[in-house]
């Protein structure tokens, strides 16, 4: 996939999460304290888009438009994804944004957006050096070409 369809996409994305009111840090916060459900609509319609998705990957036999196959293999459990989600929860509600709606909020001019995402970021390198330091190697994707 050539680089301008990733940003052509990503902007796409930005624009759908703005509309959605999910970049605003009321509505976030709305939705964390059950007086503003829109958002839980929002998020349930993105995971039925995505089940979709997973469905036809499987009955195409795992292959994209583009005829790559792709690989789909279930993550073993770990104790830390509790953890982990536990924390990306706190950061959501404190900050009012997940990793795809702060770079939006970027997008929009909200500039306290970057501490959000060098949050990320830093919490990202955190976890990869942990990661190493236990000797667990991070999960790969793995995409094999149809076409050769």
């Amino acid at each position: 996939m050539h680089p301008w369809r990733f940003v052509v996409i990503g902007t796409i994305f930005g624009i759908v999460l703005s509309r959605a009111r999910a970049t605003d840090y009321d509505t976030i916060a709305a939705m964390f304290r059950f007086t503003d459900l829109h958002l839980m609509f929002v998020i349930g319609l993105a995971i039925g888009t995505a089940a979709l998705g997973f469905w036809f990957l499987r009955r195409t036999g795992n292959r994209t438009l583009s005829g790559h196959a792709i690989e789909l293999r279930k993550k073993p459990w770990h104790q830390g994804a509790i953890w982990g989600g536990l924390l990306f929860g706190v950061g959501w509600a404190l900050s009012g944004a997940c990793p795809g709606t702060s770079l939006a909020q970027i997008g929009e001019g909200k500039l306290v957006a970057l501490f959000t995402v060098a949050g990320i970021l830093a919490g990202t390198y955190v976890y990869g050096r942990v990661r190493s330091k236990v000797g667990t190697p991070a999960p790969t994707a793995q995409v094999r070409s149809a076409v050769s």
